[in-house]
């Protein structure tokens, strides 16, 4: 079954004249992991944004879950209904520097609380629970009580994980959520995203620039070059040739 489905989507940013994003058909799996990869500036974040409900596309089809959007008012009502399921990883972990672990990631579950009680920040006592269990699924409980500002990078973009995994998310999308991390935590990271995937049966979609962690973590991978997907296969099918096709500048 698809979760996500993007039809004659195109998106353009404004004063450009060719689209930030130009795809014909795309579709990805319940419980797929996903990596985008291409150049600078491809469309992979872009693409990501458009499926959070970021941006908005000006012409085409999408469907996230079992909801489809063709227009700019009816994705905007429900935009609250749309970012509960669907988690973000962010490249620069958009933690509250100042609060502590605990707290940034009981903040996960602000899409799950009536709207009048989430201003209050009335959280009950399951949804402690659930961040609790987020905290120590991601190993940061020792970290439970520490400001997020004095965490390593790792650490914190561990936290960034919890905080999807609270929100119980049926989507995670990742962009770039390794490219300030050393190779070695990286592939920690990423490694983490995957178990979190397939343990919890959640769609994972990662933007990626090494071809080779997108080999390592996802199943399938896919590529693209100014906003159109120009290859895509299963993750062991991803070679120099493949490779040369995504990143080939003279195209």
């Amino acid at each position: 079954m698809s979760v996500v489905e993007l039809r004659g989507v195109k998106v353009h940013y404004p004063g450009q004249t060719q689209p930030a994003l130009d795809i014909d058909a795309l579709r990805i799996g319940e419980g797929e992991r996903v990596a985008f990869i291409g150049p600078s500036g491809c469309g992979k974040t872009t693409l990501l944004r458009l499926v959070n409900g970021y941006l908005e596309a000006q012409s085409g089809e999408l469907r996230v879950l079992d909801t489809l959007y063709t227009n700019v008012s009816r994705r905007r009502r429900r935009a609250r209904a749309l970012r509960t399921p669907v988690g973000f990883v962010f490249q620069s972990f958009n933690l509250v520097e100042r609060a502590t672990v605990f707290d940034n990631v009981l903040w996960g579950r602000l899409g799950r609380v009536p709207p009048l009680r989430s201003l209050f920040g009335g959280f009950s006592s399951t949804d402690k629970e659930i961040a609790m269990q987020a905290i120590e699924e991601v190993d940061l409980i020792d970290q439970l009580g520490q400001r997020a500002d004095t965490l390593s990078g790792g650490q914190q973009q561990r936290v960034g994980v919890a905080r999807v995994l609270a929100q119980e998310a049926q989507i995670v999308l990742a962009d770039e959520p390794v490219s300030s991390l050393d190779p070695s935590l990286a592939d920690d990271v990423l490694s983490l995203l995957a178990e979190v995937s397939t343990n919890h049966e959640v769609t994972l979609l990662m933007s990626l620039h090494q071809p080779e962690l997108a080999a390592r973590h996802a199943q399938r991978v896919v590529g693209m070059r100014h906003g159109r997907v120009v290859w895509q296969g299963a993750a062991a099918e991803l070679d120099a040739a493949a490779i040369e096709t995504i990143y080939d500048r003279a195209a």
